[in-house]
């Protein structure tokens, strides 16, 4: 039969701990009720005591949340307790998690005391939470660096206590998989009383062990996982829960375990929990990165267009993703080609395969990433129509008063030259103003990024577009010491884009007339 694997999302608490700001209380909610709404079973909402708006927070969420169960941490102190119940105590339904450091570096050097005395109070603060509730939790702090002897002689005066959740933390991520399986064992066989409490794992990525030590901690017996969407937290962060909640759901076959996650709304709290806490996810992050699903090989491509199981192991719709996407490269083959042009719908009889392969290839060695349009410009337009810029820059100037900005933009347009001027919130809603009054498209920036190509005041500045134009989206990119020039062209490097992509249907037009 298999076992249920709890787990406890710390996003809110360890996960805040790591940002250059305080999560307010109308975004603490909303990260809150998507945790809800994935099914995690206990939501650790904050530190009560820290501050006033992390007891607010609390309060608030205490009366909001009501499926997943919440904790508030706190210190072995009477204040701190104390100051959870109030917190959260209309819910009714909710969980004080104490902490104490083990090791003998924090209790010598940290806590200026001795391990009898941490014992000591460990068991009276654990007896007085229970006072609140009979859901308690102790977290054993730097346990993974604490002798085996004195960890087990802690863990079994914590149960006595009361205490029904044990955490054994690997605190500074110095544990490496093995070590922490014999920590964990060790716990089960020596501890008399350790079938009385659910052991937990709290791992963090200093070594870049996080996951892997939370998986072997669940082999060895841990029955509760902590950790954090995409894996946020202290210095190198936490453990990634949608990677244990997939690993477990991917490997379910050879894992007698399982969770009551709904893996569909994984992608979206990713998201969600990246823009509110500004940390973007990394494009090759397991599960959740931009790249977990995209494929550049030639080989690849071929594999998954024949078989998905060929390179991947998980369906991103499981997620809430949409699709598998190619990055269309020089790396690519024909295949992927061919599989894109089916996607837009054109039959092979209406284009040459093996020529639009020799022209993408050429294209891809000189800009490197090849979108759809590209494709259809290779396959439709003329080569003279490839290798025009219809748009050209001539002339920009762009004033800034406080918020309201003034962009006045010459572009030659054909064989035309136009000059145009419009006000804006800010400079790039005026330079944008400004090229649709030029060009009469109908198109919508949907996203607008800056990057610094080094950290020197000679530094280049990258600007990458998207623009939506009749359903279609459209990818542009400025490079200039000017970051204003380097937004200029990145849009009509856009525009030029969607000039070749009519260009596309008028040519297909005449095909189909002739």
């Amino acid at each position: 039969m298999k076992k249920q694997i709890i787990l406890l999302d710390t996003t809110l608490r360890d996960g805040e701990q790591s940002l250059k700001f305080n999560l307010n209380t109308k975004e603490k909610i909303e990260i809150a009720l998507a945790l809800e709404k994935m099914g995690i079973d206990i939501i650790e909402v904050g530190f009560p005591i820290s501050s006033p708006i992390d007891y607010q927070t609390s309060k608030e969420l205490s009366k909001i949340i009501k499926n997943s169960k919440l904790c508030g941490l706190a210190r072995c102190k009477k204040k701190d307790i104390d100051m959870v119940y109030k917190s959260l105590k209309k819910t009714g339904n909710f969980r004080i998690h104490i902490f104490l450091a083990t090791s003998p570096i924090h209790i010598i050097t940290k806590l200026k005391t001795t391990l009898n005395k941490v014992i000591e109070k460990i068991s009276f603060m654990i007896q007085y939470a229970r006072k609140y509730t009979d859901d308690v939790e102790f977290s054993c702090e730097d346990s993974s660096r604490t002798p085996i002897n004195d960890l087990c002689y802690v863990v079994q005066t914590a149960i006595n206590a009361g205490a029904t959740t044990i955490n054994i933390p690997d605190t500074v991520g110095y544990t490496f998989p093995q070590e922490y399986f014999n920590i964990i064992s060790n716990l089960k066989n020596k501890v008399n009383n350790i079938d009385k409490c659910i052991i937990s794992v709290h791992t963090h990525n200093d070594l870049g062990m996080a996951v892997g030590n939370a998986i072997t901690a669940i082999n060895a017996g841990a029955r509760q996982i902590e950790g954090t969407i995409n894996g946020i937290g202290e210095r190198a962060g936490n453990c990634a829960l949608e990677e244990i909640i997939m690993a477990l759901y991917t490997r379910k076959k050879s894992m007698d375990f399982y969770t009551n996650i709904n893996i569909h709304n994984i992608y979206y709290t990713s998201k969600l929990v990246s823009k509110i806490c500004n940390i973007p996810i990394s494009t090759n992050k397991a599960i959740v990165g931009s790249n977990a699903f995209s494929h550049s090989s030639g080989i690849h491509q071929d594999g998954i267009i024949k078989n998905r199981n060929t390179y991947e192991i998980l369906n991103p719709r499981n997620i809430g993703l949409d699709k598998t996407e190619f990055n269309l490269t020089s790396k690519s083959g024909r295949a992927a080609i061919k599989y894109h042009m089916d996607l837009m719908g054109y039959k092979k009889n209406t284009y040459d395969i093996n020529l639009l392969y020799s022209n993408f290839i050429k294209l891809a060695d000189k800009k490197g990433q090849i979108f759809n349009y590209d494709l259809e410009s290779l396959a439709f337009n003329s080569e003279k129509d490839n290798n025009t810029e219809y748009f050209t820059l001539k002339y920009f100037n762009v004033e800034s008063n406080s918020d309201i900005s003034v962009a006045t933009i010459k572009l030659k347009c054909g064989k035309l030259s136009k000059l145009e001027s419009a006000t804006g919130l800010g400079v790039v809603n005026a330079i944008y103003k400004t090229i649709i009054k030029i060009t009469n498209y109908n198109i919508k920036l949907i996203n607008y990024i800056l990057t610094a190509k080094s950290q020197t005041e000679e530094s280049i500045g990258q600007v990458n577009v998207k623009i939506k134009y009749k359903k279609k989206i459209f990818n542009g990119i400025g490079f200039s010491k000017d970051i204003i020039k380097a937004s200029v062209i990145s849009i009509i490097n856009c525009l030029n884009n969607i000039w070749r992509s009519n260009q596309v249907q008028k040519n297909i037009l005449q095909i189909n007339k002739s």
